[in-house]
């Protein structure tokens, strides 16, 4: 990392954002260049869930390589400024590596779907019953994080 002092070490923080952050950019390889979508996801036990439709050019792309980037912000904020060059973003982010599988077994489908709707607020009130022909219609990925770094704006508060 360019700028060392920006990078979040700390384990903790790296999870927070990870458990905390709402939307997941995946990043997939399509011969000489990326393609990149936006997913909300689930997030436990450093593995990122997402769901999907069974069929698409990302599904295409995972088929012929299964090795993914993701990159997760968290709390970004733009800080205003009266000159144009006194703008500033707050943010803290991760970037990181994975491997993706397909999940096909019903019931490590319904236990990522508890995954995906606890991480986006579902409480302890709702019905986390899934009928198996709503289990059929949706893919799960699952991306087992092998590597990731964390980075914070050198305005985060309490940064010295």
């Amino acid at each position: 990392m360019r700028r060392s002092r920006q990078e979040i070490t700390d384990r903790k923080i790296i999870e927070e954002i990870l458990s905390g952050s709402e939307i997941c950019r995946l990043g997939f390889i399509d011969g000489h260049r990326a393609y990149v979508l936006p997913f909300n996801y689930g997030y436990h036990d450093n593995c990122i869930y997402i769901h999907c439709a069974h069929e698409g050019k990302k599904m295409d792309l995972l088929r012929k390589n299964n090795e993914v980037c993701f990159e997760i912000e968290h709390t970004v904020k733009m800080v205003k400024d009266s000159r144009a060059c006194g703008w500033e973003t707050t943010f803290r982010s991760v970037v990181g590596y994975g491997i993706a599988e397909i999940v096909t077994d019903p019931g490590l489908k319904r236990s990522a779907l508890d995954v995906l709707m606890r991480h986006n607020g579902a409480g302890d009130e709702t019905d986390l019953d899934y009928p198996p022909e709503k289990i059929d219609l949706v893919t799960i990925l699952k991306i087992r994080i092998t590597e990731v770094t964390g980075k914070q704006s050198r305005n985060w508060p309490g940064k010295d």
